[in-house]
């Protein structure tokens, strides 16, 4: 095992590295020392090229500013890493992400020499294997599917949508979604159907604006053999095909004004004709509907039916974008990491502090549906063991920031804190509250003072879709 002679130890050149480096050499190790500052306190992280090898990093009195810039060292120097820590460091959050996203173990101090050594060597074998394993990883992929983008959500925005979700998946009456681009429209109305009495029904979607309008009938209503030129056979247009479930028209506003006329028909008799036939057919379909314009102005500027608007927004589901609830990032980040865990590089861990935060900080214009692209992406050029700003193709100089007072900007890092450590403790206050450092009584102040809920159960007995 040659290449696991050569150990890079990595730290802020404390008297135990020192101590280490001589265990180390000791145990007949080819050790190289790497300092993370300079002797001015700048950050001494280069980035180097693959190599083979172990490392080892000393995790003595790390601030979370220096735990950033080591992070950033270790995803540099591209090996396998043992870290080596204090039993009381462990009870910091970000010292155990670290010691998860990016070592294969660690040990505690005072340092048993011969546990050291057999975890490097165990490290070295495992990163062999994993080598192996990159070399025969083929390229299939898990094929797209609906059931790839469920909804997912912590914050009380979100909550709120469940809940709405809920009570108007109770009755029978039609739906308007409202959404920007990208919020995950479509995946409203599905939930809205998995919870319905007609869950059992098809759910058919259109996008109305997806198709020429010469299509649209057809594609809604059917047509008889012979109905015009080319139409050779019989076809069951997707409202009839939707009978006993839902039918989820996406887009509604780009529906051409003569056929609004059509469609606001069938909602007033619950009765179609197929193009070219004189019979009239029931249909038992609960109609849903999305859009992104805004059909009250739509209406006053003559683009869409006032009856039919009134008809089709009987319920009202408005679905928030992205920049809504930006602490939902990094829930919904590190979802979609494990959802796609197939087409990554074995070596790939998860995201580093700096991408998280550039998340947080992008305006995400195409909401989850960017999000979603962006960390696909990501997961398949990165070349790291922890995603980069750079592999989501987000650069922070081109992130527009709002401009925030000092109090503001305390209050936002304090509500994030909070509920970033509820959800990482399951929403178990005292654990929480020890995480933050903070006593009980100061969890519940915080917790009125930002209007956070207690459990996500205070606003919605369905916290998650799935």
């Amino acid at each position: 095992m040659e290449s696991a002679a050569k150990v890079k130890l990595l730290g802020k050149g404390s008297d135990n590295e020192t101590q280490l480096l001589e265990i180390l050499q000791q145990q007949g190790w080819q050790v190289s020392r790497h300092f993370l500052f300079d002797e001015s306190g700048a950050c001494c992280c280069h980035q180097h090229s693959v190599s083979d090898g172990l490392g080892v990093v000393v995790l003595d009195a790390i601030s979370t500013d220096e735990l950033r810039r080591l992070e950033a060292s270790m995803c540099g120097i591209r090996v396998p890493w043992v870290a080596v820590v204090d039993e009381s460091a462990l009870a910091v959050s970000d010292i155990r992400h670290l010691i998860l996203d990016l070592c294969f173990g660690f040990v505690t101090y005072p340092v048993d020499h011969e546990s050291l050594q057999s975890l490097l060597r165990n490290a070295a074998r495992l990163a062999h294997i994993q080598h192996l394993e990159d070399d025969a990883r083929g390229a299939d992929t898990p094929q797209d599917d609906v059931s790839e983008y469920e909804m997912v959500g912590t914050t009380p925005v979100m909550w709120d949508l469940f809940k709405t979700i809920r009570k108007v998946a109770a009755v029978d009456a039609s739906v308007c979604i409202h959404g920007e681009s990208g919020t995950g429209k479509e995946l409203t109305a599905q939930a809205i159907h998995e919870r319905s009495h007609r869950s059992s029904g098809p759910f058919q979607a259109i996008n109305c604006g997806a198709l020429p309008d010469n299509l649209i009938q057809s594609e809604l209503f059917g047509h008889e053999k012979g109905a015009f030129t080319g139409a050779a056979q019989r076809k069951i247009g997707r409202i009839e095909a939707a009978d006993g479930g839902i039918l989820f028209l996406d887009e509604i506003g780009d529906l051409p004004l003569d056929l609004q006329v059509n469609l606001l028909r069938f909602l007033e008799t619950r009765r179609i004709q197929r193009i070219g036939s004189l019979n009239e057919i029931d249909v038992d379909v609960r109609v849903l509907a999305a859009t992104h314009v805004d059909l009250a102005k739509a209406v006053d500027e003559g683009r869409f039916r006032e009856d039919l608007y009134h008809r089709l927004n009987v319920l009202q589901v408005v679905v928030p974008a992205l920049r809504e609830h930006p602490e939902d990032i990094e829930v919904m980040a590190r979802f979609f990491f494990k959802r796609f865990a197939g087409e990554k590089p074995a070596t790939l861990r998860g995201f580093s502090r700096e991408s998280m935060a550039a998340m947080r900080q992008y305006p995400w214009p195409g909401n989850v549906r960017e999000l979603i692209n962006r960390i696909r992406r990501a997961m398949v050029m990165c070349e790291g063991r922890l995603i980069q700003p750079d592999d989501l193709g987000i650069e922070r100089r081109r992130i527009h920031r709002h401009i925030r007072t000092l109090d503001q900007s305390r209050d936002r890092a304090e509500c994030d804190a909070i509920l970033s450590a509820l959800v990482r403790n399951k929403y178990c206050i005292n654990a929480a509250a020890e995480e933050l450092d903070i006593s009980r009584v100061t969890m519940y102040r915080l917790l009125n003072k930002h209007g956070i809920p207690r459990s996500p159960a205070e606003s919605s007995s369905e916290p998650e879709l799935a």
